[in-house]
């Protein structure tokens, strides 16, 4: 259903049994996938491609410019995956020709209220972001990671899959795979244990993890040598990979 009051563009495509609340406004070139609920009073601008099955709540707004100097007007996108959550307040701004002009969300995440998530932003599935997460440009979050309320990320940090990153911290550098950081300015407090058994981690994997943070931020070496001694004591199950791989591509350098 369409709320009468709502303002949709005709050049809009809406998928089947989408529900659009009152006083909503849907821009042109926005595609909203199939069975999505839009509340009341929300803001879609022109260039947003939203998935199936997604709740968008009252006073969020998505697609609007990017909050960049530099933008120039050219033609970006907002993309969200389906089942997609975005309570009360949140914004979402488009990306940026420099930035890869697209600013994406993955499948099944949760944006509570207040969440910003800047231009050029890419956030993976099943991403929980709490009240008044604020995502400066440029910055990549990985897979099932939980970042908490009031956090503070800057420009082009990445959190890797499965990190957890406390409430009120400021991150300013690269947040490994599968641990817990928080502070401002935030330092790591380990493996993020009861995350990982919750996602079925096994012991196995667990005990591999475990082993190569200690060697990697516990015993003061390098990271060449850091990582020569995991290779030689560690078992290299693929979580172990990710984590190496994660470290070794940074540009910003790593939360420690």
């Amino acid at each position: 259903m369409i709320h009468p009051t709502s303002i949709v563009s005709p050049d809009a495509i809406i998928g089947e049994d989408v529900e659009i609340g009152a006083y909503s406004i849907i821009g042109p070139h926005v595609t909203i996938g199939k069975g999505t609920w839009i509340g009341p009073h929300v803001v879609i601008d022109p260039f947003v491609t939203i998935g199936p099955g997604c709740k968008i709540f009252q006073f969020a707004a998505i697609g609007a410019i990017p909050q960049d100097l530099k933008f120039g007007g050219e033609k970006s996108w907002v993309k969200i995956g389906a089942n997609v959550t975005i309570r009360e307040f949140v914004t979402i701004h488009r990306g940026t020709e420099p930035g890869g002009s697209v600013t994406e969300l993955g499948e099944r995440c949760f944006l509570m209220a207040y969440t910003h998530i800047a231009h050029d932003c890419h956030v993976g599935k099943m991403v929980v972001l709490a009240n008044n997460t604020t995502l400066a440009g440029h910055i990549t979050i990985g897979n099932y990671a939980t970042v908490g309320g009031l956090v503070a990320i800057h420009q082009f940090v990445r959190v890797g899959d499965y990190a957890f990153v406390g409430g009120k911290s400021a991150v300013v550098k690269d947040v490994p795979p599968y641990v817990i950081a928080a502070g401002d300015r935030a330092v790591l407090h380990g493996l993020n244990r009861v995350g990982l058994k919750r996602h079925g981690f096994s012991d196995q994997t667990l005990s591999a993890l475990k082993k190569t943070y200690r060697i990697l931020f516990r015993y003061g070496l390098t990271l060449n040598e850091a990582i020569s001694r995991i290779h030689a004591e560690v078992e290299m199950v693929p979580e172990v990979k990710n984590f190496i791989g994660f470290i070794k591509a940074s540009a910003r350098g790593v939360t420690r």
